[in-house]
């Protein structure tokens, strides 16, 4: 089963931000409630970006359209390469009938 990714809800999140700029300490919210500081600060972060105060990496928004896009690109991979085989067989198959009946 796959691990998910970040097992708290955006609601949880986006409150911890919320306290933490109101001047809640990281460090208190993470003895107060379960995620570490370092996430905390990487959620701060990452509403910074999607909010338009950082610019130093991807917003949320750009990371799912990234993800979308590896997905979809795996997937056209894939069916590229089946269908490479496919016609690779095809070609076999009609090579050895027109041997077969030039005989």
């Amino acid at each position: 089963m796959p691990r998910t990714r970040n097992p708290y809800p955006p609601e949880f999140r986006e409150q911890l931000v919320a306290l933490a700029r109101v001047g809640r300490s990281v460090e208190d919210l993470a003895r107060e409630f379960e995620p570490c500081a370092a996430t905390i600060h990487g959620w701060i972060k990452q509403a910074d970006r999607d909010g338009g105060r950082r610019d130093d990496g991807a917003t949320s928004q750009e990371r799912e359209e990234l993800r979308r896009l590896r997905r979809e690109n795996r997937q056209l991979r894939q069916e590229r390469d089946i269908l490479a085989k496919a016609a690779a067989w095809f070609a076999q198959s009609d090579a050895m009938s027109s041997r077969s009946s030039s005989s």
